[in-house]
């Protein structure tokens, strides 16, 4: 993957898919230029045995495919620039994977266009779960919850052509002072 931002697709799918009401997306860039991303959601969780064994490319709860990458290739991205990634979960109660990056390495990705990548996450589960985004860096910070846009609009869908587009439009302004330095 070349971007942060496809990452975040690939694990917020795993979210998803264990069933999360809400997930909670947050990149936090401190000033020594160590970017922490986050993906906590409240979805069915992983077992111990799961946990342990999530980090090996042979290992996918899919049954379309032996071989699940998404996990590892985040691992070794991070890892790559000088990073790492922690994984906590609990059954029952959900699943935090925080990656961290050293954006003066020359190997750390960009995070790429994380308010399309958001636009791209509600188009596919417009219903459920609701997103929260948070950015955060010495420059600002900034949150977006699907769930006050939905309270907002009063019963239009976010799928609405115009919603979306509005969606990704504020994003872009509001993300662009906070990590602009990074994205690309």
């Amino acid at each position: 993957m070349k971007e942060i931002a496809l990452h975040l697709l690939d694990i917020v799918q795993n979210s998803v898919t264990a069933g999360a009401d809400h997930v909670e997306i947050t990149l936090d860039l401190a000033p020594d230029g160590m970017l922490s991303v986050s993906v906590k959601d409240d979805g069915k969780g992983m077992s111990p045995e799961l946990l342990q064994r999530v980090r090996s490319p042979f290992v996918t709860t899919r049954t379309t495919r032996k071989v699940g990458l998404g996990i590892p290739l985040l691992m070794q991205n991070a890892m790559a620039s000088g990073g790492g990634v922690e994984i906590e979960s609990e059954v029952g109660v959900g699943t935090t994977i925080t990656a961290t990056f050293n954006t003066g390495s020359i190997d750390c990705l960009p995070v790429g266009d994380l308010a399309e990548t958001m636009a791209t996450l509600i188009l596919g589960s417009p219903d459920k779960p609701e997103f929260t985004l948070r950015c955060k860096s010495a420059l600002g910070e900034m949150d977006f919850s699907t769930a006050e846009v939905r309270e907002a609009l009063g019963g239009v869908p976010l799928t609405e052509p115009e919603v979306i587009q509005w969606i990704s439009q504020s994003l872009k302004e509001e993300i662009e002072p906070i990590l602009g330095g990074i994205l690309r």
